[in-house]
């Protein structure tokens, strides 16, 4: 993948400039389709973590404390919370993400179904009563502690939910540290669990830079768990980090996700753009590899062609629009290091002047082991490459370092299975392009991560599991 991470803010690396001539003391949040600076935000230093980790060592106590149903109850109230205020969440999203209204509006409901679904989890937390001969054995969830979760600038909202949800409903203190580009609805959504009733220093907001909060909240010995969503360069750097203290971790990383599109597929479904586009193409889930087989690559092409010329790119309020700006320009350099302009392939418009704005993009010259094909550009682009058959289509799609998602098409039921078992990623779709629902398990394989979120699950990756024997023969 490309050295620049597809999370800048939660990047712990030191920038490549002096940082001495850097200001830390602040973040200043840019629109990325105007560059106008909506919002300056306090940065939090060191010393700033340290003392939030002692907030949530106390507080992180007494909610343990609280009884489930109780727990339950205030997570709900969040929600209900959260649900008054999806206008102005949505609004800040659009704000400072660049992200489509009615996608933003979205984001901010799936924060509010996230909490709702690990409030009900909050009650089920049960531990077993398992036999054994001359006395009793049960076991017991007890929540870790202090949770740190890192959150990106992709999708700064439900993300951060995926970690603060289930952690709070398990009985954990969080400490959130957003992006650096998008701070703005973290500490909104901080605001509003205050205001439904959930006690201080349970849910606390860390704006600030990846070298340097970041760094601190990986490092504090009274942080027991890192949830990370970010560059896999960055995750090898956390990782190593809590591997000195043995710390938990979870880390949901990069994606180079396939999209199988084989001859007997409904081709103008398979090649929907928008399973590459959407959120810009800043999604680790986008299905960036379209591997379409030789007898209808021609007829894939031409689909593409013509979807791209359609796709309206500009002003994220513009209620024609359809794709808005990348989150920065580092991010719009970043993608065009990869995609240089006499690259050969389809591409659609987009805006001039300010704004980080990239044009949807299929390369099709690429070779499968070229950099635009196995590097995660994180931007507007995919790149069409042939298969001849099956076990061409599996080779094809295996040959990545990453393994997160994936669409396989065809109407052959046993072809669908037989590649299903076959492909390497942690979340494949069958005649669709969706990868994630809160009420299901999410997480990649090989360099895409550690460990899974969401889902049924999700309350205990957040536990410990304590085990007790009670001899009925003393």
């Amino acid at each position: 993948m490309p050295e620049a991470p597809n999370v800048e803010a939660a990047n712990l690396d030191v920038p490549n400039h002096d940082v001495t001539s850097l200001d830390v003391s602040s973040l200043d949040v840019l629109n990325p389709a105007t560059e106008e600076v909506i919002a300056t935000v306090p940065a939090a230093d060191a010393d700033d973590v340290r003392r939030a980790v002692e907030r949530a060592v106390t507080a992180q106590r007494a909610w343990a404390a609280v009884a489930p149903a109780d727990r339950a109850r205030l997570l709900r109230r969040f929600a209900d919370t959260v649900d008054g205020h999806l206008e102005e969440l949505a609004d800040l999203e659009v704000r400072e993400a660049g992200h489509l209204p009615g996608n933003a509006r979205w984001e901010a409901g799936n924060v509010r179904d996230l909490l709702l679904y690990a409030a009900g989890g909050a009650e089920r937390l049960t531990g077993q009563q398992i036999p054994v001969p001359g006395g009793w054995n049960v076991t017991f969830r007890e929540p870790l502690g202090v949770v740190g979760v890192i959150a990106p600038w992709n999708f700064p909202m439900p993300i951060a939910a995926w970690g603060f949800a289930p952690a709070l409903a398990a009985g954990n203190a969080v400490l959130l540290k957003p992006a650096e580009t998008t701070p703005l609805t973290a500490l909104r959504l901080a605001e509003l669990a205050l205001e439904a009733g959930l006690p201080e220093g349970v849910l606390q907001v860390l704006p600030g830079h990846g070298h340097i909060t970041g760094r601190a909240l990986v490092d504090h010995p009274d942080v027991a768990k890192i949830v990370f969503t970010g560059s896999t360069r960055t995750g090898r750097e956390i990782m190593e980090r809590c591997a000195a203290q043995v710390k938990r971790l979870t880390l949901e990383l990069g994606g180079k996700s396939p999209n199988i599109v084989f001859a007997d597929a409904d081709l103008k479904a398979a090649a929907d753009p928008f399973s590459f586009l959407d959120n810009s193409g800043q999604d680790c889930c986008a299905r960036t590899r379209v591997l379409v087989q030789e007898s209808v690559y021609d007829e894939v092409a031409a689909v593409l062609t013509e979807a791209l010329g359609k796709v309206v790119v500009g002003d994220p309020r513009d209620e024609k629009t359809q794709m808005g700006p990348l989150i920065s320009r580092r991010q719009l350099e970043n993608v065009t290091k990869l995609v240089p302009a006499d690259a050969p392939g389809i591409r659609g418009t987009a805006p001039t002047g300010p704004g980080f704005w990239f044009p949807p993009t299929v390369l099709n010259g690429e070779r499968p082991d070229s950099p635009a094909a196995v590097e995660e550009i994180f931007g507007p682009v995919a790149v069409l490459l042939p298969f001849t058959d099956e076990q061409d289509a599996i080779r094809l799609a295996n040959a990545s370092p990453y393994g997160l998602s994936g669409s396989i098409w065809t109407r052959d039921v046993g072809r669908a299975l037989r590649v299903s078992e076959a492909v390497q990623a942690g979340n494949l779709s069958v005649n669709s392009h969706s990868s994630v629902r809160y009420w299901t398990p999410f997480g990649g394989y090989k360099q895409s991560g550690l460990g899974r979120e969401l889902g049924p699950d999700a309350l205990a990756a957040f536990t410990e599991t304590k085990n007790v024997f009670i001899s009925t023969e003393a």
